[in-house]
């Protein structure tokens, strides 16, 4: 975790076909994070290879205040993805971005985010490395540049210095991960909260799952979704959970599966690990609380959870991404409602 990024700069480059949403989203997530006391944690700004305003892949130009220069003084640049990365024909790294991405400082964190990739791949940043793009784009990518390790089934990789992030939704899970990375699970949280996305995805998380749309007047089980991450603490066994949705256990169990991708119980135990981690970042509750209150028995257990999710013990990834020592158990009791933004 970074703990004195106190305006830590982050640049994004736009480059002409940029795709406005993505474009966006550096500055909505890391632009709106602040400390506790109020103050930004984040200085975000907008260059184009020369300061002019840059053409989108819509039907509108965008200006942007600075030009490739400000790439010198970045400590994270995000790319977002640009139309040529779409051609099946591209010259992936022109002079001009060439001599802009030079600019870069060797220990500067480079995102990309969906097809930017090809650029990162094309720069060499990514040989040897594992790293994603949006799974339609992959083989393509694959085919061009055979030294990746590309990884189409998964929202984003961190490698430490090099992110790369899918595609449009994975781009704000990536932002929200670092965000996380630097400053905890509060911070990135509460901006989660503001921009009312899921406060965390797993990266390692499946990029396309196809799921059928409820028909309008079928039932869901979102209500129990929401019902089980405020019982977290509790066994919740199959039979209750489909009687709250108020459902046969093999209707419940085929429903449910339809909305989130997952069987109730594999579902399940991922929200208590979820909550056991953001117990650890968040409080000072003893191991074997953490583990009570997640619903995951004793530490042992958690322990085993955590080193089969994340290869940690409990006591390493709180020393690893506890961010505010001040806090106390007390803080316990508000975190579980976070959780339920994840159950929709």
């Amino acid at each position: 975790m970074c703990k004195n990024l106190a305006m830590h700069r982050v640049v994004v480059l736009a480059l002409d076909g940029v795709y406005p949403f993505e474009l966006g989203i550096p500055a909505r997530i890391f632009g709106t994070a602040t400390d506790s006391g109020g103050a930004a944690l984040y200085d975000v700004r907008t260059c184009s290879l020369d300061g002019a305003p840059v053409t989108t892949n819509a039907d509108f130009t965008i200006a942007v205040g600075f030009d490739s220069s400000a790439l010198e003084e970045a400590d994270t640049v995000v790319i977002p993805p640009f139309s040529a990365c779409d051609a099946p024909e591209s010259e992936w790294m022109p002079a001009d971005l060439a001599r802009a991405l030079a600019r870069v400082r060797p220990e500067t964190r480079i995102v990309s985010i969906c097809t930017a990739a090809f650029v990162l791949a094309a720069l060499g940043l990514l040989d040897d490395r594992p790293a994603t793009t949006h799974w339609k784009q992959a083989d393509r990518f694959r085919s061009l540049f055979p030294q990746v390790r590309m990884d189409a089934d998964v929202l984003f990789v961190d490698e430490g210095r090099i992110i790369t992030a899918a595609g449009s939704a994975a781009g704000i899970d990536a932002c929200l991960h670092l965000l996380r990375r630097d400053h905890g699970s509060v911070v990135a949280n509460r901006v989660a909260r503001l921009c009312i996305v899921p406060p965390w995805r797993d990266g390692g998380q499946a990029q396309f799952i196809d799921r059928p749309i409820p028909e309008p007047t079928a039932a869901t089980t979102a209500a129990t979704r929401a019902w089980a991450l405020n019982h977290l603490d509790r066994p919740l066994p199959l039979t209750e959970l489909a009687a709250h949705a108020r459902m046969s256990v093999r209707t419940f169990c085929r429903r449910f599966r339809e909305e989130t991708g997952l069987p109730p119980g594999q579902w399940l135990t991922q929200q208590r690990v979820d909550h056991a981690r953001h117990l650890l970042e968040a409080t000072d509750l003893p191991i074997d609380r953490v583990a009570a209150d997640a619903g995951l028995g004793t530490a042992t257990s958690l322990r085993q959870h955590l080193a089969n999710t994340i290869g940690v013990s409990p006591t390493a990834y709180r020393q690893t991404f506890r961010n505010d020592p001040a806090v106390t158990p007390a803080a316990a009791a508000p975190a579980r409602r976070d959780l339920v933004l994840r159950a929709l």
